[in-house]
């Protein structure tokens, strides 16, 4: 009998397989194409509508006049390591070697997989929460792992005993993304260290991404998993610029960690992309010792937050302030809307506007999906005016019915 293609894997456990076996576009795609079909507003697909700082942007330039457009080093160029050393002891008082102990990677993303491809394969567990970014579960169906979703609770918090029930003798890594996309929940301290508790039981890498850390709102606090007692051995911290500098089609990210699990991961990730964003990297290095812009960003995505928020409850959704990241989830229901997907169709001949149904980052058919399936993702990451649009034309809903 012939095995399943493994893209074909990666496809299913992505939602992106058909019961015919077509493959179809990610919910991102679908929507962006069916917003610049309708002219509708896109608040599906989270990316800024406004550059980052021209003092970095200027530095990228001057970097390429300078000559650095040849290969990078595999690791990172060594201002740039130094800098993700820097800003990690600066901001959590972590001791990182940015010798052997940061790697710089091509996004986020190619972080996220190749920490999953380095240190789990068949036979091995991987748990997330659910809802789960949708490249999480493509790494995991990559490296041949099974993907154990962990659901949170109604109010969209860590569900602690459902956790420990789901790990096993066979957990390898347990994934946690924190601030959390689709939902904005910041996990908290307490929340962390039920985490903690149960990777120290199983003996389980920790592997965490962190992409929003900055984003978060009000009183809500970003803890690094590395910073919890006994966590900074066994812990993959991930994360990027893209989020915290608005620049996100650079793709410039990084992990550290343990020096060992980051050589397991290089190992792997040298075969990837080998490296990618020479002139990009030293400019990333100067803003990463820049404090101020990340604190300015938040508190303005705050006020856009709250712009949106405050619109889609005057349009009759339920909506979960969330504390970080750059989205909103609104519950449909109230308006008689009991399929998110469904709305997220209709949508732009309803009010003009397009988001993403919850249940797309979730597995299909399982509790969470069910739980949030009349549930839509909004960003907030867009112009004031934009968001005073959209929050306009979504007025139209009010009243409405399914």
């Amino acid at each position: 009998m012939t095995s399943t293609p493994r893209w074909r894997q990666v496809a299913a456990a992505t939602g992106l397989l058909a019961p015919g076996g077509a493959v179809g576009q990610t919910i991102f795609a679908e929507m962006t194409v069916l917003a610049n079909r309708t002219g509708a507003i896109n608040l599906g697909q989270g990316f800024p509508d406004v550059d980052g700082p021209d003092y970095v942007k200027d530095a990228a330039k001057a970097a390429i006049d300078a000559g650095r457009n040849q290969y990078a080093p595999g690791d990172g160029v060594p201002e740039l390591r130094r800098a993700i050393a820097d800003h990690q002891r600066r901001h959590y008082g972590l001791d990182v070697d940015p010798d052997t102990e940061v790697l710089v990677t091509t996004g986020a993303t190619e972080a996220l997989t190749a920490a999953i491809l380095a240190l789990t394969g068949p036979g091995d567990e991987v748990l997330t929460l659910e809802p789960f970014y949708d490249s999480h579960a493509a790494a995991i169906a990559m490296a041949g792992a099974t993907h154990v979703p962990v659901p949170l609770t109604p109010d969209l918090r860590l569900d602690a005993a459902a956790l420990r029930a789901a790990a096993t003798d066979r957990t390898r890594m347990v994934l946690v993304n924190t601030p959390h996309n689709p939902t904005g929940t910041v996990l908290t301290r307490d929340e962390l260290e039920q985490i903690a508790a149960v990777a120290r039981e199983r003996d389980a890498v920790v592997l965490t991404d962190e992409v929003y850390e900055h984003l978060v709102y009000d009183d809500a606090e970003h803890v690094p998993m590395a910073t919890l007692p006994g966590m900074a051995g066994r812990t993959l911290t991930v994360s990027s610029s893209g989020k915290t500098f608005s620049l996100t089609g650079w793709k410039i990210g990084w992990l550290h960690g343990p020096a060992e699990l980051v050589t397991a991961v290089r190992t792997v990730k040298q075969f990837m992309t080998y490296t990618s964003g020479s002139a990009f990297q030293p400019a990333i290095a100067l803003a990463l010792a820049d404090d101020e812009t990340p604190r300015a960003l938040a508190a303005s995505l705050a006020a856009r937050r709250d712009l949106l928020c405050e619109g889609l409850e005057a349009a009759g959704f339920d909506v979960v302030v969330p504390s970080g990241t750059y989205f909103v989830v609104a519950d449909g229901a109230p308006l008689g809307f009991e399929d998110g997907h469904d709305l997220c169709l209709r949508l732009p001949e309803l009010a003009g506007v397009v988001g993403v149904p919850v249940s797309a980052f979730c597995r299909e058919g399982s509790t969470a999906a069910d739980a949030l399936r009349s549930r839509v993702r909004f960003t907030f990451v867009k112009r004031p005016e934009v968001l005073r649009d959209a929050v306009g034309r979504l007025a139209a809903l009010a009243g409405a019915s399914a």
